[in-house]
């Protein structure tokens, strides 16, 4: 009699075991001998924590359901429970390839939002905007060495990391930081230019143009590389629009879209550059359009660096930051001898900037796509609720759409394409 009680405690936990691992509610209609395959969450291709389930029909895919979430830190959640000023550091972890671009962003929503967007200084202005144009370099450098990679080309791999180095190091001069920068604040930035940062850019321009020259030589007439990546992915201009992709992605579908152009943010409007689009839609129209996007990047930082107001070492002082003490943390010279300006610190630190009720939304051109951030506020230093429009978290959208009809070998070549990052994502 025990061992009848045993055997059926057994069958019960291998029950409760097979409901566990029941395979996702799109996936239990499938019939036949088709073979369903995991790939993901850990594999190098997935460019982080993305399991994608894939049904397939030999070496054909018939299915493919992406499975997300792995990362998920609850950005959002958090913001409402934090100062706009230290939500800043959060957004640095979500495209963590662009860190810069998306301070920016931030930055830009929560001073829509207080109205005080006009009114950023012209020398904080064109920082930004050389920020922004570094950290677009250097995701696309990233973005361009890893799809390589993924593909059987190690050299350019190499290559794109020894700009992005570069760029590190431009970027630990400014900020202190390499990776994790929190370089903005509201209402302007938090120091000026460095002595010699200017010409450290304008030489580190001078070889980067180099570097991306090399890369195409080994890539663009690469016969394996356009094997691999022509006529693989493609994505018609009418479902890369119906889907919301934004940025490169939308771009090599044809679309000529670009939050630059289309709705003008700090001095873009007045720097001269081109918005490249593709033909054809496919995973080779994707690397061409980021190709040509770094020489775009070039192009507008050489105008900011000549335009730059107060030059290179700024011996006019122009101002990096609004001249309001209630949004920007005073000198502190000023705290230590001042009764107001101490109050004011201390009211920053502690509250956060006075924002006024009501709802914006703002979105940048970040490397990925459209950054978006809408903010809900029912005044004071905290929002009520925040919501980050992911632009990865869009463009992954499309995959149950293209995978199918692919060999499995094709996945790689198309997630390479789309660069992603799985810290956006998941937020």
């Amino acid at each position: 009699m025990a061992t009848q009680t045993i055997e059926f405690r057994d069958t019960a936990a291998r029950s409760a075991e097979a409901a566990a691992s029941a395979p996702p509610e799109e996936l239990r209609d499938i019939q036949g001998d088709k073979l369903v395959l995991n790939m993901g969450p850990s594999h190098p291709s997935t460019h982080g924590v993305l399991r994608i389930i894939i049904e397939m029909d030999g070496e054909t895919i018939t299915r493919a359901v992406p499975d997300i979430g792995y990362l998920h830190r609850g950005d959002e959640k958090i913001a409402e429970n934090m100062t706009y000023t230290q939500f800043i550091p959060y957004t640095d972890r979500l495209d963590y390839l662009a860190p810069l671009a998306n301070n920016v962003a931030y930055a830009l929503a929560v001073e829509k939002l207080m109205g005080i967007d006009q009114k950023l200084p012209p020398r904080c202005q064109y920082i930004r905007v050389i920020c922004c144009e570094l950290a677009r370099i250097s995701a696309h450098l990233l973005g361009l060495g890893a799809f390589a990679m993924d593909v059987g080309a190690l050299t350019v791999f190499l290559h794109t990391f020894t700009e992005r180095e570069k760029i590190y190091n431009l970027c630990e001069s400014l900020t202190g930081a390499r990776f994790t920068t929190s370089y903005t604040r509201i209402g302007g930035v938090s120091r000026d230019l460095p002595p010699g940062w200017v010409d450290q850019v304008r030489k580190f321009l001078d070889e980067v143009v180099v570097n991306i020259a090399e890369s195409e030589t080994l890539l663009t007439r690469n016969r394996i590389w356009v094997d691999r990546t022509k006529d693989v992915g493609v994505i018609s201009r009418e479902m890369a629009i119906d889907y919301g992709l934004t940025g490169p992605n939308l771009r090599g579908s044809g679309v000529d879209y670009d939050v630059r152009k289309a709705s003008p943010y700090l001095v873009y409007k007045d720097l001269e550059f081109d918005i490249p689009v593709g033909s054809v839609g496919d995973s080779y129209d994707r690397y061409l359009v980021r190709m040509e996007e770094m020489r775009q990047s070039v192009r507008i930082l050489h105008q900011c660096l000549d335009k730059l107001p107060g030059g290179a070492d700024n011996r006019s002082k122009e101002p990096v930051n609004i001249a309001d003490g209630k949004t920007v943390l005073p000198a502190k010279d000023k705290v230590l001898t001042s009764m107001e300006e101490l109050i004011h610190q201390f009211m920053l630190v502690t509250q956060g900037v006075d924002a006024p009720p009501g709802e914006i939304y703002f979105g940048a051109e970040n490397p990925k796509g459209e950054l978006g951030f809408y903010i809900d506020s029912r005044g004071g230093g905290t929002p009520h609720r925040l919501k980050i429009r992911a632009p990865s978290f869009v463009n992954l959208s499309i995959l149950p759409a293209v995978l199918p009809g692919h060999l499995m070998s094709d996945v790689v070549a198309i997630l390479g394409s789309f660069d992603f990052v799985m810290g956006e994502c998941d937020r």
